[in-house]
């Protein structure tokens, strides 16, 4: 005879009723595809994934994936509480073949989600909208009505925002979004693996009073190149956007492109103050523009940054409206351009054991051609130069007469020392800077060697 216990069990295992196993142990993984959702870049799958993940968020969270396929929308999706949508990818797929031409590389692989609905609403609802611990997992998001070769780019609302406490967007590629991620008005946000092409704006934080974390996120033009909307993505576009943000971690970040890689902006919530590891920006106009920052400062370690985008391009500008604090470690300027920084305000910036190269530029007509900017122009606030090498025969810092206080020691200069101050006398400490040896064996040495040092002092 069966004991008691194993008698429950057999009985259990016999229930063939859908309906009490549902009560017992609800699915903790769902797929679009019960609920009628077509992966054939025709069907409007609005409200098919909007049901499947009411369904997960009616039992308190769950998974629903989606395989793979093109999946359509017109309408918008919310990720409830506590649930997560997911494709097929653990890591940021890459489709560099839409821009070099290659039909393998065309986004019909993998799980691809193509919206429509919303286009010329660039204040409409977004996309996808990520409520308290939900996350977005997987995706290819590819618009298919955005063409490259049009005039202009077609507004379209953000395609993802965040809200609520612990967001997550990880493992996404946003291949040609006209706004990328709004990560404002959230706490705890985790935003990682992401690469794409996003053409106005690709990730925009405001409004955050815990730490979020943004990591391995590439903005690179995997889309499109030399076309009309590309070359309105270099004169408009911004590649990163901080508002207020309370010691935001922010890691091995990088944009290509743009008007402005990263702006810092003080907005009606405050400005930023932040940790900014392993970040880059290059081919811009504008690499790094501070508009506005807290006391705590923006602290920028092993950045890299490079300018040479229109007019009058600059690696890093500080605004007039400037009154926080900036320290940049350990980083490197390069251009060609006018100059590696442009700093004003009344806050106070800070360079360290920094590499700063090919400024003194100007274009016109299409060519580069030589002008006497210095590397680095200060018109107003604090500054701090320590220990860091330039590396072209010019003119290396100018300091204006509006300039409140200036440290300017131990840098190595290629040449001569050339330091124009402008600024009252009491204000400066300009000392133990060394500029290219004098002596005979270095002058023979430089007629041997064949690296950039040597070349730009022959």
């Amino acid at each position: 005879m069966l004991s008691t216990s194993l008698l429950l069990v057999s009985l259990l295992f016999q229930s063939t009723d859908p309906v009490a196993v549902e009560e017992v142990a609800p699915p903790i993984i769902r797929s679009v595809l019960d609920y009628g959702a077509q992966g054939d870049g025709i069907f409007d799958n609005t409200e098919a994934f909007q049901q499947a993940l009411n369904a997960a968020a009616a039992v308190k969270g769950g998974t629903v994936e989606v395989p793979v396929g093109r999946y359509r929308f017109s309408g918008s999706l919310t990720v409830p509480a506590h649930v997560t949508l997911r494709g097929i990818f653990t890591y940021s797929p890459s489709h560099a073949g839409i821009r070099d031409k290659k039909e393998e590389q065309l986004p019909v692989f993998g799980s691809v989600l193509e919206p429509v609905g919303g286009a010329g609403e660039e204040e409409g609802t977004p996309f996808i909208y990520l409520e308290e611990n939900s996350t977005l997992q997987g995706f290819t998001v590819h618009y298919p009505e955005q063409l490259p070769d049009a005039e202009e780019p077609t507004p379209y609302p953000w395609c993802v925002v965040m809200r609520g406490n612990n967001p997550a967007i990880i493992d996404m590629e946003l291949l040609n979004p006209y706004l990328g991620i709004d990560a404002s008005k959230n706490q705890r946000a985790l935003i990682r693996n992401i690469h794409g092409q996003p053409i106005k704006t690709g990730l925009f934080i405001d409004a955050i009073f815990d730490i979020g974390r943004v990591e391995n996120v590439h903005w690179n033009p995997w889309w499109t190149m030399n076309t009309p909307v590309y070359k309105w993505q270099k004169e408009h576009g911004v590649g990163f956007v901080f508002g207020k943000t309370d010691w935001h971690y922010v890691l091995n970040t990088f944009c290509f492109g743009y008007q402005v890689g990263y702006q810092f902006l003080k907005t009606e919530h405050g400005a930023t103050n932040g940790n900014f590891l392993g970040i880059g920006a290059d081919d811009c106009h504008t690499s790094l523009l501070v508009e506005d920052s807290e006391p705590m400062g923006i602290l920028i370690t092993n950045g890299e940054f490079v300018a040479f985008r229109g007019p009058n391009p600059t690696m890093i500008r500080v605004e007039k409206t400037h009154r926080g604090t900036v320290r940049f470690n350990n980083c490197a300027f390069w251009g060609p351009g006018c100059r590696n920084a442009l700093i004003d305000g009344v806050g106070t910036v800070g360079f360290s054991n920094c590499t700063f190269m090919q400024w003194g530029h100007e274009q016109k007509e299409d060519k580069w051609i030589d002008n006497d900017y210095p590397s680095i122009e200060v018109r107003g606030g604090s500054v701090i130069l320590s220990g860091n090498e330039f590396l072209e025969n010019k003119q290396q810092i100018k300091l204006g007469k509006e300039v409140e206080r200036a440290i300017v020691t131990d840098n190595l200069m290629n040449g001569e020392v050339r330091i124009q101050s402008e600024a009252r006398k009491k204000r400066v400490h300009i000392h133990g800077n060394l500029g290219s040896p004098e002596d005979a064996a270095f002058k023979k040495s430089l007629r041997e060697r064949k690296d950039f040092r040597a070349k730009v002092l022959r």
